[in-house]
């Protein structure tokens, strides 16, 4: 463990130097978690001067990391900047996304990531980025309980997990909640009735593609799309998920072949790109990967908690009282948004006649989940997101996309 935890640190050391020449002025990207506080420390720890760390930070104290990157900077002796944006300023980004990322591209957090490249375009020419991190060293939520359904369908008699699935279903996700309230808040889990709901549909998923239903923002998505069948992603197959030792291994090849390169790369290089930013990725070195890819299990999943090697070499940098906390997504109210706000913007794009006009997405399943959610029956935001970003760029391409 010693061994691996000292070359992991040297590995790191070297990939992250190497991104750190340059002829214009250079900082990072620091959330204060655990990939972004790992890369501005060795930065630091391989500077004569402080080093320049940006992070963004929202009112909506549910949403901000900018208190924990703030703690994590000034324990560096980075030089650090940050901003505070309000919810107005954030949703003035909406109309630009379309064009920003050029496709129809659905993950909000390309928002807080737009304005936190916008910001640090005005201090900086280059920025390292701690992406990779997670599906490196397996640090997604996920894994953990990816792996934890898994072990437990394995234990359940044939027709059990069926079974368990419609009888999560047969109670809405409100009454769910209603029950849940007996719950102290401390142990009360957020969004219950939909997180149990979601699970019913892992429950129900066909052998093998628990983990497609667990990542999906819309379950059965193509069954929005006319005329469309159920197309076949082969990194989520049989014939791929047999290649491999086990099943925290597949899922974190599943992300590195679709997630990472399609979403997370793609966010940060075009959020960057628009304001003239360069992005640097010092985890995804060809070294850092080779070398992770080589490491057992419980290298990167421990007694539950993930990134177990990667902890332990911000440990010998971070104290880890600064580091230790619940892992949250970089994210916005979305849902308080589209409730209020956005309301408007959304209903036009999402109007049942629009969409029939168009024929590309079947107007009535569109139409349900907009209603469930408006009324507070679900929590369908990330869902609707999706749509509405398709939707979008249709709007900014004359409606049909040319």
């Amino acid at each position: 463990e010693a061994e691996a935890v000292a070359k992991l640190e040297a590995l790191l050391s070297d990939a992250v130097t190497r991104r750190m020449v340059a002829d214009v002025p250079l900082g990072v990207f620091l959330s204060g978690g655990i990939d972004s506080s790992s890369v501005a420390a060795l930065m630091q720890a391989n500077s004569q001067t402080p080093v320049r760390t940006f992070s963004i930070g929202f009112y909506e104290q549910a949403f901000n990391e900018a208190d924990a990157a703030k703690a994590v900077a000034h324990h560096l002796g980075a030089d650090h900047t940050e901003l505070y944006v309000s919810a107005g300023e954030a949703q003035n980004v909406v109309p630009k996304l379309a064009q920003i990322y050029d496709e129809p591209f659905a993950d909000v957090s390309q928002i807080p990531t737009f304005l936190v490249s916008e910001m640090t375009r005005k201090h900086v020419t280059v920025a390292l980025s701690g992406d990779g991190g997670d599906e490196l060293f397996a640090g997604y939520n996920r894994y953990a309980q990816g792996l934890q359904v898994v072990r437990a369908l394995r234990r359940l008699p044939g027709p059990l997990p069926g079974a368990v699935s419609r009888l999560l279903s047969m109670a809405s996700p409100q009454t769910w909640d209603s029950i849940v309230a007996a719950v102290p808040a401390r142990l009360r889990p957020r969004q219950a009735g939909d997180k149990l709901h979601k699970l019913a549909a892992v429950l129900g998923a066909e052998a093998g593609d628990y983990y497609r239903v667990l990542v999906s923002p819309w379950a059965e998505a193509w069954t929005l799309v006319q005329g469309a069948v159920r197309p076949e992603s082969v990194p989520f197959g049989a014939a791929v998920r047999g290649r491999f030792k086990n099943e925290l291994a597949w899922m974190q090849y599943a992300d590195m072949v679709t997630y990472l390169p399609d979403d997370v790369l793609t966010k940060v290089d075009r959020a960057s790109m628009a304001v003239s930013l360069e992005a640097r990725v010092p985890l995804l070195d060809h070294r850092v990967v080779a070398f992770a890819w080589r490491l057992p299990l419980d290298y990167k999943i421990r007694s539950g908690r993930s990134k177990w090697v990667l902890r332990e070499v911000l440990d010998r940098h971070v104290p880890r009282s600064l580091i230790d906390r619940p892992k949250r997504g970089f994210g916005v109210p979305l849902a308080a948004w589209l409730r209020g706000p956005l309301r408007d913007w959304a209903e036009s794009l999402l109007a049942a006649d629009r969409l029939a006009a168009e024929g590309h997405l079947r107007p009535r399943p569109v139409r349900r989940a907009w209603e469930d959610f408006v009324s507070g029956r679900r929590q369908w935001q990330t869902s609707l997101w999706t749509v509405l970003m398709f939707q979008a760029w249709l709007d900014g391409n004359g409606g049909d996309g040319a």
